[in-house]
């Protein structure tokens, strides 16, 4: 397929965050905002839970976008399997970074491609595991003060100041931390023939 006959691609997000990432491709796309309920359902792991979302939103844009590529995505962060949400206000992300310092915390970044040409969805989910450090009560504090993460699920930043809170990363995408993992992307859309380099 040439540059030229790619379809449409529709990033299924109003996240600033996948909105960056998703332009470093540096190919043509357009975001639409998906307006569903993001909650868990009772008893849903945390793995099933970011799969599904990642898969509504893809379904609820395609639906206004025939003929087009849309892209999907939904991180759920867990801590010995609870899900921790994004915060929404100092004091929740204060506590929340307080029950997760000097412990392993597991981000689960899904994503779902589907083909409105076809029908067909591909689904991913990436995991992280990120180590926070020891800090203080001070420390914690500070930071949210300086770039308040309160719209970020971990309530850290990852792509700024928030690196700091970490002391270890282990991922298979670098990319899937900050909300959407481009390795897993770019491959399904490799598989369903769209091109990167003009070839």
């Amino acid at each position: 397929m040439s540059s030229d006959a790619r379809p449409p691609l529709i990033l299924g997000s109003s996240s600033p965050y996948r909105r960056e990432l998703l332009s470093r491709l540096r190919i043509p796309f357009e975001t639409a905002s998906p307006d569903i309920d993001e909650s868990p359902l009772a008893g849903e792991r945390p793995d099933a839970t970011a799969l599904r979302l990642s898969r509504l939103k893809a379904e609820a844009i395609a639906a206004r976008h025939p003929g087009a590529l849309v892209i999907g995505s939904d991180q759920v962060c867990t801590l010995d399997n609870v899900q921790i949400g994004k915060p929404g206000t100092h004091e929740k992300a204060l506590a929340q970074l307080q029950l997760m310092r000097g412990r392993t915390v597991t981000f689960h970044s899904a994503l779902c491609l589907l083909d409105t040409r076809t029908g067909a969805s591909h689904l991913a989910d990436v995991q992280t595991h990120a180590t926070f450090r020891d800090l203080s009560d001070a420390e914690l504090d500070a930071y949210l003060r300086a770039e308040t993460p309160y719209d970020c699920a971990g309530s850290a930043k990852v792509e700024g100041l928030g690196i700091a809170l970490l002391s270890c990363v282990e991922s298979d995408d670098p990319t899937a931390l900050i909300g959407l993992p481009l390795i897993a992307l770019t491959g399904m859309l490799r598989r369903v023939g769209y091109t990167f380099f003009g070839a």
